[in-house]
């Protein structure tokens, strides 16, 4: 931890960052799915006259650093749009490291684009001892039509930055895979320019493209985007078990374990469960109180998202299915939990 460094939690957690816009185009949701690795036959990612066309429902994970623009941007500008976060003392951003995303559809994203307002909240400062825990809550509005899309809850860890004494944060849903054969599997083969090509969906972190960068922080060399790896699961989760229908995809969570690099191949195990274990769908509420004053006491409580999503997945009109990913024995996506609708007409409800 550097040198005199303190957090004050009252100030940060709860924050309401400036509003940004972002945009995308059908370009952009070809690009993303050729990235991720959809394969050439599966034309309704790929193809705009595909009378299936539309994006691939974890795109919208994309604006979360593309900005309004089809330019290069700045990682570290991006991260930081907004402005500063309140009570957290400036950090290395080359320390920081994607822990855990998830992604909550609200209204499925619109098939032709388009340009959307996005306001993101700080939801959680944890100090996990080796590191500091960033967790952002980002909400996707239609500019135009104020529909609101999706919520996408990201965990960012910052190395180095823990040990002030602040909160743990709240303990995790787990998701365990059962103790069966998957019900699917699915293969991604990443190329050795896997993340050169996925940047271009507007993650420009250059620990995915700079060598210098990446053997400054521990790694060989630039290491593939965890969001890739993400993205090519949500793929493989709807073809298997939602006949690749975007409309009856819900929500989608996981935790990023351990990097891949490009080249690697990354295999998705699927298990579909028809109910979890009350362990698993109790809803997991952290609570975190501060004192501000002597009179005054500011308490947060937030509910996750995807616990939330996994109490909603034992109903009857719905399909849950646990995940991981893995490049041979090595775990590099746990913990993952997606939840799609039976049929088309249930996913409106």
């Amino acid at each position: 931890m550097p040198k005199g460094y303190s957090v004050d939690v009252t100030k940060a957690v709860g924050h309401v960052f400036a509003a940004d816009t972002v945009a995308c185009t059908k370009r952009d949701y070809l690009l993303y799915a050729l990235s991720v690795g959809v394969p050439e036959e599966d034309l309704r990612w790929l193809y705009e006259l595909d009378i299936d066309f539309g994006p691939l429902p974890t795109y919208p994970l994309c604006l979360l650093l593309k900005a309004d623009d089809w330019d290069v941007n700045s990682f570290v500008e991006r991260w930081s749009v907004g402005g500063p976060l309140p009570g957290v003392p400036p950090y290395d951003p080359n320390q920081i490291l994607h822990g855990g995303q998830s992604l909550e559809v609200m209204v499925p994203f619109p098939e032709e684009g388009g340009r959307f307002k996005s306001l993101k909240k700080c939801t959680g400062v944890y100090d996990k001892g080796s590191g500091m825990v960033l967790e952002m809550t980002v909400d996707l509005f239609g500019e135009q039509d104020d529909v609101h899309y999706c919520r996408m809850i990201t965990s960012m860890f910052v190395r180095g930055c823990g040990g002030w004494d602040g909160p743990k944060g709240p303990k995790l849903t787990l998701y365990t895979p059962p103790d069966r054969v998957p019900d699917a599997v699915d293969h991604f083969y990443t190329s050795r320019n896997q993340a050169l090509l996925y940047r271009l969906s507007g993650d420009f972190n250059p620990l995915h493209a700079d060598p210098s960068v990446a053997l400054s922080v521990g790694f060989p060399r630039p290491i593939l985007h965890g969001l890739c790896s993400y993205g090519k699961s949500s793929h493989a989760i709807l073809k298997h078990f939602g006949n690749s229908d975007r409309l009856r995809f819900k929500s989608i969570s996981a935790r990023f374990a351990q990097p891949v690099l490009p080249g690697e191949t990354v295999t998705i195990d699927m298990w579909q469960v028809e109910e979890l274990p009350n362990s698993q769908t109790a809803t997991t509420t952290a609570t975190v109180t501060a004192t501000a004053t002597a009179t005054e006491t500011k308490t947060q409580t937030k509910t996750k998202t995807a616990a939330t999503a996994a109490t909603a997945a034992t109903t009857s009109t719905l399909v849950s299915v646990i995940f991981q990913a893995r490049v041979g024995d090595r775990i590099v996506l746990n913990n993952g939990f997606a939840v799609l609708t039976k049929s088309t007409n249930e996913s409106k409800l």
